[in-house]
């Protein structure tokens, strides 16, 4: 499965960008074949509006299924639904410890979108 996390940077040991689609980088994981890409989310994060689905059009055109991340909002929550990628709550830490929960199962899933839009 491919999954994306939400980072302040791009390093491995960046931390979770609590802001979905004002995130400066998606970290892309495969977790089946352990493989790591990065993705500058320069171009939605810094939109002066839509954020968050030109952020979630970019990931569903890599094939993620999954996002880990700390808060989305309506429009990005509908983006990412048609997208059928599925979100998962992150409350900080690294990009590697937001993985390592989800793999262990210790992630909320979110079923709706659960902070105000425009936010910058």
């Amino acid at each position: 499965m491919k999954l994306a996390i939400s980072a302040s940077g791009s390093s491995p040991d960046a931390t979770v960008d609590l802001r979905f689609g004002r995130a400066s980088f998606f970290h892309i994981v495969d977790t089946e074949t352990k493989q790591r890409t990065v993705v500058d989310n320069a171009t939605a994060a810094d939109a002066f509006q839509g954020a968050g689905i030109q952020a979630s059009q970019t990931l569903a055109r890599l094939g993620v299924q999954t996002v880990l991340t700390g808060h989305v909002g309506p429009k990005a929550w509908s983006a990412l639904q048609a997208a059928n990628i599925q979100v998962f709550a992150v409350e900080g830490g690294t990009t590697q410890q937001a993985l390592e929960a989800f793999v262990a199962g210790r992630l909320r899933a979110l079923n709706q979108a659960d902070a105000s839009g425009h936010g910058r």
